[in-house]
C-alpha cells in the first residue's frame, strides 16, 4: 500500500472511535456483526454502519455476502497493517 494511502486509510479509522475498535475487534478472529458488538460495546446499528465504512475502504471483507443473516466478516491485509500500526503506537 502507498504510503500516502495508507496515512489516508489510518486517518479514517482513527477520526472514528466505533471503526478502531471494530478493526480491533477483528484482528485475530472471523466474526459476526453481533458479536463485534457484544465485544466492542457497541450498537448493533453503530457496528453495521462501521462494517460497511470499512469495507469500502477495503479494510474488512464479507465473507458470504449472499446471507442476510449469519455474515461472517475478516479483517484484510491492508487492515491488519493499520491494526499493527495502531497497536504499536500506545507502545510507545
Amino acid at each position: 500500500m502507498e504510503k500516502q494511502v495508507f496515512f489516508n486509510k489510518l486517518g479514517y479509522v482513527k477520526v472514528s472511535t466505533s471503526r478502531t475498535k471494530i478493526l480491533k475487534s477483528l484482528e485475530n478472529s472471523i466474526k459476526l456483526p453481533s458479536e463485534i458488538a457484544k465485544e466492542t460495546r457497541l450498537g448493533n446499528t453503530q457496528v453495521s454502519n462501521g462494517l460497511a465504512d470499512l469495507k469500502k475502504e477495503n479494510l474488512v471483507v464479507c465473507l458470504n455476502e449472499e446471507l442476510k443473516k449469519g455474515r461472517l466478516y475478516q479483517i484484510t491485509d491492508e487492515g491488519r497493517k493499520i491494526v499493527q500500526y495502531l497497536n504499536n503506537e500506545l507502545k510507545i
